[in-house]
């Protein structure tokens, strides 16, 4: 296994929060867009998983918006991707 498909495992084990609501949006992004990203955009969901599920939950429903301008693109990017890919 290689050192990228080692990080992708983590990040998308990561991902999995145990919250539907989180797991629906996060997980498929995870598999499927992150290790397409730049090193810089990789970063920015890495902190964005460092936050908290509560944090992450007002977020992925839109009920708040990240104030952080790169937690805001990525958060935005990954609804995007998750309406898309569910129409």
């Amino acid at each position: 296994m290689t050192t990228d498909s080692r990080e992708n495992d983590r990040v998308y084990w990561h991902s999995r929060r145990g919250m539907l609501e989180i797991d629906v949006k996060l997980m498929p992004f995870a598999k499927e867009v992150y290790p397409t990203l730049n090193d810089k955009d990789k970063a920015t969901y890495q902190r964005l998983l460092e936050e908290e599920d509560t944090q992450l939950f007002a977020w992925v429903l839109q009920r708040e918006v990240p104030e952080d301008t790169a937690l805001c693109q990525m958060m935005k990017r990954i609804l995007r991707f998750a309406r898309e890919s569910h129409t």
